[in-house]
């Protein structure tokens, strides 16, 4: 016998308090009127036989309440041994198909291999799993040879890395339903980089027996293209760069050449020299694409076993600079000049602005923006509010700037939150507020730094509740903060884009905070283009919003079912190739998914640890010997009691209620 939760007998303590109770219950009398004190004898009365235990029946029914919980909390158990039959062995067939098993003919010897066990299987019952990033079980426990073989052919090479820690927690999944000792076969070429960060990831089950069947003679030299870094988006291809890194794993010193290659064609070629086991980086300098989005992958003439990975995709849109709007008053002709004489001035020309009185803004087409920017407006007429509020909910994008016009709103468009006040500081006796506190993760301000040396003469307050704080003035202000509104962003600007109500048009910083912001609210620097097989494409920020999204595969067919398109908040890549996104507000992504490059290492695991692996299983799970082979052991079982106690606190509690009630009532008629 013993106790799952030991600590809980500290509760035992409490056992005092109702003999504390009991023996200290103080004597209580009441004073009587009497008409004279002459006749009655002065004497001491004595206390102890107000200290004597009372109720002897009712104390010890507290006594056994109390013990009775604590031992509950404590959780008691008590173990026996209990003979099981747990059948038959189950045989498990795993076959590696990651991405490494490209190299040579490691996945066909494999393949063979398994095919090889189940023809000698007997009479036994047979599971096979495919592993990659994940381990598919491909069949039920199953006895007939020609449906494993055709589980076994089905088996085609993946392009994930090996998960040793995935296939052993699939394992024990299978022992724990199938109640049989498992004789187990992985067939793989253990490369190291498969290894979980910790050995008790890779336990085998109790009644396991692990057989490891390696497919590779020793470790390969691999050359690879290890990482690429080109442009989501390219408007001049004269200034595009694209860099990539080419890595040897066990290789010897070499000269490689390295070609940059869009749409099929080849457009650079350059020599790069590695060093023994080493990396180099190149940088091609030009991107000629047509417009939209092309296809690129950066080559190295590998001439290895593993061919796969001499290429590495990326993609590429080629467009000309996007259009933004800029809606202001029409007596305000400073907010648009500032703005687009800074987004010209930026180091790539992405962004031209249309600026229109907000008079003129009804029944504009907001989808062809990037991003709108609302300027110092008094009022939007409804119908472009209500447009506006929809662009943004989609998926757009819109910044605030306020002054003095915006003041006199009740609230702010489309995300509705109150205007307190406007801020004159020259009426405060100051004549000016600074940045008192600037978010340096926010890549518009860090990029602008931080605003410093830029005067504000006028602010407009508003509570900002539930947003992303940016930037506060010293008086505590909110200056720029972010909203969520659905799929879209609000920027919240406290000030106006004018040299009135401060002086940052006439900064440097403005320059910066005008290009970067505008290529934040753009999404242009948030596209994904280049991913790793296995990672999680995010689809939507908030998964309530049932705009649907549109994913194609490599092969052009839709990766999502109806139900996922309208629901899904990210999606799951597991195959290399060129993916297309199609968003609901009409943005189009490419995202290039490549092989897991820690794939590209063909080093093994060292022969000690495959032992250890392959003894990991507790027990005496052997062929031909032990319980395990026979199918018959006993195990040892834990049997808790707890709600029993409880039970029995239960009736105690009930039975000290009777007896209470009644001493109660005794007591008070006496």
């Amino acid at each position: 016998m013993g106790f799952l939760a030991p600590w809980f007998l500290a509760g035992l303590a409490a056992l005092g308090l109702p003999i504390y109770v009991h023996l200290l219950r103080q004597h209580k009398t009441e004073p009587l009127p009497f008409s004279s004190l002459m006749f009655f004898e002065q004497r001491t009365q004595s206390s102890i036989k107000h200290r004597r235990l009372r109720y002897l029946l009712l104390m010890a029914l507290r006594l056994l309440l109390l013990f009775l919980i604590v031992l509950a909390f404590a959780n008691p158990f008590w173990k026996s041994m209990t003979p099981v039959n747990r059948g038959e062995a189950l045989l498990v067939v795993a076959v590696d198909n990651s991405f490494s098993m490209r190299a040579g003919t490691r996945l066909a010897d494999a393949k063979q291999g398994a095919a090889g066990i189940i023809a000698g299987k007997g009479g036994k019952r047979v599971q096979v799993i495919a592993l990659g990033n994940q381990a598919d079980i491909l069949t039920k426990p199953e006895q007939d040879a020609g449906a494993l073989r055709a589980a076994i052919e089905s088996i085609r090479p993946g392009d994930g890395k090996t998960n040793f820690g995935e296939f052993s927690r699939a394992v024990r999944s299978i022992s724990n339903a199938a109640r049989a000792p498992l004789e187990v076969h992985l067939f793989s070429d253990f490369q190291r980089t498969g290894l979980p960060a910790g050995f008790n990831d890779l336990q085998m089950p109790t009644g396991a027996e692990l057989k490891l069947h390696a497919v590779a003679n020793g470790a390969e030299g691999n050359f690879a293209v290890e990482t690429v870094n080109a442009p989501a988006t390219v408007w001049d291809t004269k200034k595009a760069r694209v860099q990539a890194t080419v890595a040897g794993y066990e290789t010897q010193a070499a000269k490689k050449n390295v070609s940059l290659v869009v749409n099929g064609r080849v457009l650079q070629t350059k020599p790069v020299e590695l060093a023994a086991g080493g990396r180099a980086t190149v940088e091609f300098i030009g991107l000629e694409a047509n417009y939209g989005f092309a296809k690129g992958e950066v080559r190295v003439d590998g001439n290895d076993a593993l061919p796969g990975d001499d290429r590495m995709l990326f993609a590429v849109e080629r467009a000309d600079p996007k259009k933004a709007l800029m809606v202001h008053e029409g007596r305000d002709s400073r907010s648009p000049l500032y703005y687009r004489a800074a987004l010209g001035a930026a180091s790539e020309s992405a962004f031209t602005l249309d600026a229109m009185p907000v008079e003129q803004a009804g029944g504009l087409n907001l989808s062809r923006y990037a991003f709108v920017v609302v300027a110092d407006v008094l009022s939007l007429p409804a119908a472009f509010e209500e447009s506006l509020t929809k662009y943004v909910q989609t998926g757009g994008s819109v910044m605030l700037a306020l002054g003095p016009s915006s003041a006199r709103r009740n609230r702010l468009p489309v995300i509705g939150d109150p205007v307190t006040e406007g801020k004159y500081y020259s009426r405060d006796g100051a004549r000016f507020d600074s940045v008192g506190y600037v978010d340096s993760t926010f890549a518009p301000l860090a990029k602008a730094g931080g605003w410093q040396g830029v005067r504000f003469y006028y602010a407009v307050r508003t509570p900002a509740a539930g947003t992303r704080m940016l930037a506060r003035l010293t008086d505590e202000t909110p200056l720029l903060y972010e909203k969520r509104v659905g799929e879209g962003r609000v920027l919240v600007f406290a000030s106006g884009l004018d040299n009135l109500t401060n002086d940052f048009p006439l900064s440097p910083a403005f320059v910066a905070f005008a290009e970067q912001s505008a290529r934040y609210m753009a999404g242009v620097d948030e596209r994904q283009s280049v991913a790793a097989v296995g990672t999680s494409i995010e689809l939507r920020a908030q998964r309530e919003t049932a705009l649907g999204v549109e994913v194609m595969d490599p092969d052009g067919k839709r990766a999502l079912s109806l139900s996922e398109a309208s629901r899904a908040a990210s999606f799951r890549v597991e195959r290399e190739g060129y993916f297309e996104i199609r968003r609901a507000n009409g943005r189009h992504e490419m995202i290039a998914v490549n092989a897991d490059r820690r794939e590209s290492d063909l080093g093994l695991i060292p022969d000690e640890t495959r032992q250890l692996w392959s003894g990991s299983a507790s027990g005496d799970a052997r062929a031909g010997e032990g319980p395990a082979a026979t199918g018959k052991k006993e195990e040892e079982q834990v049997h808790p009691f707890w709600w029993h106690l409880l039970l029995a606190a239960l009736l105690a509690a009930v039975i000290e209620s009777v007896f209470s009630s009644r001493y109660l009532g005794v007591e008070q008629e006496a």
